[in-house]
């Protein structure tokens, strides 16, 4: 469905720098599509056709690199530009991105992003800082799990789930083990076991997929230490 910028946060946030001309041909152009949980939207390899923003929900970007390992780079919230990272640089994605919870997603014309970017410096200034605070996260975050032991990295993620995207003690988590283990570069094997170590330690309980945490100082001692 198309839909009108007036009231949306992405106006406020990124298009502050667009005339009211200017805004009416973007948003005219603009797209909203709902995304399933477990929906991959865009693809390794691909061609690069169009601008995309997320709206609502939460998204992995992951991707398979030269010997055939999975890897997830990152995790997406709300108002990220989840095409953001090599959209102006390259042809084709080099990297995939799949909803983990029903999201909307934001689509854009990207012809349209890219005249503005020749004509209107403060939209290519904005545009370029966002970029730079996107990728200066994911290097944070992949440099601060690497210096981490396992339990460090496994304490990480659920802390991540609890302080960034839920709020609340108790959660379902929407990553499995596996995909845990693609993103901290743990075995699986390892995740469980860590798992079941700060389930043993009072940290933790566990009911499949949702996790309460008991102990938060205990999981952040162990993230900051460990």
């Amino acid at each position: 469905m198309n839909c009108s910028c007036e009231n949306c946060h992405i106006q406020a946030i990124f298009f502050k720098s667009i005339n009211s001309d200017e805004l009416d041909e973007f948003c005219g152009a603009r797209v909203e599509k709902i995304i399933p949980a477990g929906t991959t939207f865009i693809k390794q390899g691909d061609k690069i056709r169009s601008f995309k923003y997320l709206k609502e929900g939460l998204i992995k970007l992951h991707r398979v690199d030269d010997a055939g390992n999975k890897q997830i780079i990152s995790f997406g919230t709300p108002m990220d530009f989840v095409s953001i990272h090599n959209i102006f640089a390259e042809e084709t994605y080099s990297y995939s991105v799949t909803a983990l919870e029903t999201s909307t997603v934001c689509i854009f014309n990207i012809d349209i992003i890219k005249r503005l970017i020749k004509t209107n410096g403060e939209f290519a200034e904005n545009l370029i800082s966002t970029k730079s605070r996107a990728s200066n996260r994911i290097l944070s975050n992949s440099l601060d799990l690497i210096s981490k032991s396992m339990y460090g990295k496994v304490a990480s993620v659920i802390l991540f789930f609890h302080e960034k995207i839920y709020f609340t003690m108790g959660f379902d988590l929407p990553i499995s083990r596996k995909e845990i283990a693609e993103y901290t570069g743990l075995s699986i094997e390892t995740v469980i076991r860590v798992i079941s170590e700060f389930r043993r330690d009072g940290l933790i309980k566990v009911y499949g997929k949702r996790i309460e945490i008991i102990d938060k100082d205990g999981l952040m001692s162990i993230y900051e230490h460990s």
